[in-house]
């Protein structure tokens, strides 16, 4: 079937409150711009946002020559409860905001006429998430046609049977008996073609490709598999990617171990919001894998098919979840009361999606459901688990299982009840009114829990033996035992269950030397995948504390948990050094130096590191006590303060810990292996005392209405950072516009849709969508001074 673009000249209204209609370009969301205030229901969940009800109407005239003609609406994902409408007939109604699903439009349409789609997406129903989810049609829409010779929508599957030789099977539907022509493509080169003959049932063979290029995330060769069938002409990309696992091996890509350093991301992009943009999922992608990572979990839902498309071309492997809930609520109005009827057609949708990716290798059912401690709950593994094998037998099945909250859970601690329930949704009047707070259930509970008492009290809970009466039947039930905060169990359990496949679901961060270490040594530990990846909007109650003058003055100003190894504009924090040196992708040292002039002392929670920033500019504070962390795969480091010994230690695990006098200058950071020979030196020097903003585009040229990442930092003349300074800005843009503008800080005044942002040491970013044609200009005004920055507008040749 051909595709068609059906995401321009919409309109959006919102249905709950009394705001004008606007028109906007699908993907669109709606929450983005809502106002943040303490009398959200969702509290801390979704950021403080208030949610609402939307409707989007869209008004498109159909020619006579699509009457006969097969005629289907995809709409990737819209949040959530989703009802459309087709001249004024409801053609469709999906409930979870996370499933692509399409609508057939046979007996709706009017042709020689305009066509009115209504589309009405419901998150007045707070709280219903435990993250910010976003609303409305936050994912591209499309428009496919057949004539009545066509290949259906996801009518070709691919997968491979063997790397050496290189042999694919290919399944293909077609709507009636005829011949089909395919034939396989590298790049623009041709390599193989065959003719089938179809009688009108799924034509299935298999191809044999010669001299193939193989997919892994070394070398993510893809090839493309054309087939005509009467006038109609699909593509599908494809890679030669044989995926295998079993206790002998562990987790093999065409036959080579792959261990998994994995990274969970939620699904919004920052101070765009919810929307999924091609530029922005490709960004995403690029600096987890530059940082270390060759995984990703969707967590806690499918993803978009952007990332997949990224993940494909970039070499990163894919766990794609289902979702956060089965039939025990985690918040008042979540997806519990529509599971049930709705489970198999939305696992369906998730694996049309995701068959023809190399990048997905794996499944999971859920995310801490507490269920899986549960008579009900364990079948229920065992049957999502068995329906996904039959979709799709080539890639293995898992479930993140929070080990010791399945245990806490059975004794009912942090389980819901409708009690708790109504507090949750009502806590912004109780806290108001009688000072009352909220009792956290699931996932929160363990949250909360888990700042109150640290990470290794919960990662010792988990060793406790009534942890493994809890879940030991729900691993059987799944190929792949999935283990949250479970780490302390890996070396007992591979004893005791000798064919069980583990893989950390989710992770501390501080725990990635240790996991690396025992995975490196036991091919049944699969990988890793710590939380959080890429900092994300909402959940605000697990996040790293912050320092009292970047703290917002109300709580409702709190937008993120600030425990991302990537923050929210995309920059790798310092521990996402500590990351790739425990990883052994790079040997350090690297250098961290907590802000010399904050002298509160913060408690971190599990789900972060350090805050120490990657700079040694602190002009004001010589002679204070500097508190520096290094990070590097050595015995011993050394530092050196302006040419003259400043401290030196052994290193455990990949990180060593000093407290210096700080001066001006210049701090070198050298480490040693265990004979005392020197392995790798860094220096950082401190920025000249002159400051200007810098406008730092993260490319030189933009394509024609794309998306442009502008990052801003203020520093020296020649670049050198200076995260001291604070300042108000307003940005501009002319030819283009601002999508979004925002910091890193956790506490935000207002949302990431408007014009002036607060930097956060020293630091912000604005997102531009480029004009048609000559240059992009950003004016930047702090409270002194203007820059500007034009940048060339190309289109691709």
């Amino acid at each position: 079937m051909k595709k068609i673009d059906f995401n321009k000249n919409w309109t959006c209204k919102c249905l709950t409150r009394d705001e004008e209609p606007y028109s906007v370009t699908l993907p669109h969301d709606a929450m983005r711009s809502e106002p943040r205030t303490e009398e959200s229901l969702s509290e801390g969940n979704s950021g403080w946002y208030l949610g609402g009800d939307y409707e989007y109407t869209k008004h498109v005239f159909v020619p006579s020559e699509y009457s006969g003609k097969k005629v289907l609406i995809e709409f990737e994902s819209v949040y959530h409860n989703a009802e459309v409408y087709i001249n004024g007939k409801k053609a469709a109604y999906r409930p979870y905001g996370y499933t692509n699903f399409y609508v057939d439009t046979e007996g709706l349409l009017k042709y020689e006429a305009q066509n009115e789609i209504r589309v009405i997406a419901r998150n007045s129903d707070q709280p219903n998430s435990r993250w910010y989810s976003g609303t409305g049609i936050y994912r591209p829409v499309y428009l496919w046609t057949g004539d009545k010779k066509y290949i259906p929508v996801n009518g070709i599957k691919i997968h491979t049977v063997s790397y050496m030789p290189a042999v694919i099977e290919v399944e293909i539907k077609t709507s009636c008996p005829g011949m089909l022509n395919v034939g396989i493509l590298d790049k623009e080169h041709t390599v193989l073609t065959e003719k089938i003959e179809n009688t009108g049932k799924p034509s299935v063979f298999r191809m044999e490709i010669p001299d193939a290029k193989l997919w892994d995330c070394d070398h993510p060769n893809l090839y493309t598999l054309r087939a005509t069938f009467g006038e109609d002409v699909v593509e599908e990309t494809f890679g030669i990617r044989l995926l295998e696992w079993s206790p002998e091996n562990g987790l093999t890509i065409n036959g080579k171990r792959e261990i998994l350093r994995g990274a969970c991301v939620h699904h919004d992009n920052g101070v765009l919001g919810a929307c999924t943009y091609p530029e922005a999922e490709e960004r995403r992608v690029r600096i987890l894998k530059e940082n270390g990572y060759n995984a990703i979990r969707s967590s806690h839902y499918p993803c978009s098919k952007d990332l997949l498309d990224a993940c494909d071309h970039q070499g990163m492997l894919v766990m794609d979840e289902y979702v956060d809930v089965w039939y025990i609520h985690k918040t008042k109005y979540d997806y519990v009361d529509y599971l049930q009827e709705w489970w198999q057609q939305d696992l369906k949708d998730m694996v049309e999606k995701d068959y023809n990716h190399p990048s997905v290798i794996m499944y999971s059912t859920g995310n801490e459901v507490a269920e899986t401690a549960q008579k009900k709950g364990i079948e229920l593994t065992g049957k999502m688990t068995d329906y996904l094998h039959k979709l799709d037998p080539y890639r293995p099945v898992t479930c993140g299982i929070n080990i010791f909250f399945n245990f806490l859970s059975s004794m009912g601690m942090g389980v819901y009840s409708d009690d708790k329930a109504e507090k949750s949704a009502q806590s912004a009047k109780q806290e108001v009114e009688k000072k009352e707070k909220k009792k956290p259930v699931g996932s929160e509970f363990y949250n909360t829990l888990a700042c109150l008492v640290g990470d290794y009290f919960m990662k010792i809970g988990a060793t406790l033996p009534p942890c493994d009466w809890k879940t030991k039947d729900a691993f059987v039930n799944m190929d792949i035992a999935g283990y949250n905060y479970g780490l302390f169990r890996y070396r007992h359990d591979l004893k005791k269950y000798p064919q069980r496949l583990i893989l950390g679901t989710e992770t501390f961060c501080k725990d990635a030397y240790s996991f690396w270490e025992i995975a490196k040594k036991n091919k049944r530990i699969l990988g890793d995948f710590v939380w959080s990846g890429w900092e994300y909007i909402g959940e605000t109650g697990d996040g790293a504390a912050e320092y009292e003058d970047y703290k917002g003055k109300m709580p409702h100003t709190r937008m993120t948990g600030n425990n991302g190894r990537i923050d929210l504009l995309g920059k790798p924090r310092a521990e996402a050094a500590y990351t790739r040196v425990a990883f052994e992708r790079e040997t350090g040292p690297f250098i961290a130096v907590k802000p010399v002039y904050q002298k509160e002392k913060l408690n971190l929670t599990g789900w972060a590191l350090t805050k120490a920033l990657e700079s040694w500019s602190w002009r004001g504070c010589a002679g204070e006590k500097a508190e520096v962390e290094v990070f590097a795969r050595a015995a011993e480091v050394e530092l050196l303060v302006n040419g003259k010994k400043a401290a030196r230690g052994k290193v455990k695990k990949c990180r060593s810990k000093f407290h210096i006098p700080y001066e001006d200058g210049e701090i070198i950071a050298i480490s040693y292996d265990k004979n005392g020979h020197e392995i790798n030196r860094q220096t950082l020097v401190t920025a000249n005392e002159q400051t200007i903003l810098h406008i730092k585009p993260e490319q030189e040229t933009v394509q024609p209405g794309k998306l442009l990442f502008v990052p801003m930092q203020y520093g020296d003349f020649i670049g050198n950072w200076k995260p001291m300074e604070k300042h108000h800005l307003k940005v501009s843009v002319e030819n283009g516009t601002l999508e979004g503008l925002g910091s890193a800080c956790s506490y935000v005044e207002g949302n990431y849709a408007q014009d002036t942002v607060d930097t956060y040491y020293g630091e912000a970013m604005a997102v531009v969508r480029a004009g048609e044609t000559d240059l992009v200009k950003i004016t930047v005004c702090d409270e002194e001074k203007t820059y500007t920055r034009e940048i060339p507008i190309v289109a691709l040749k």
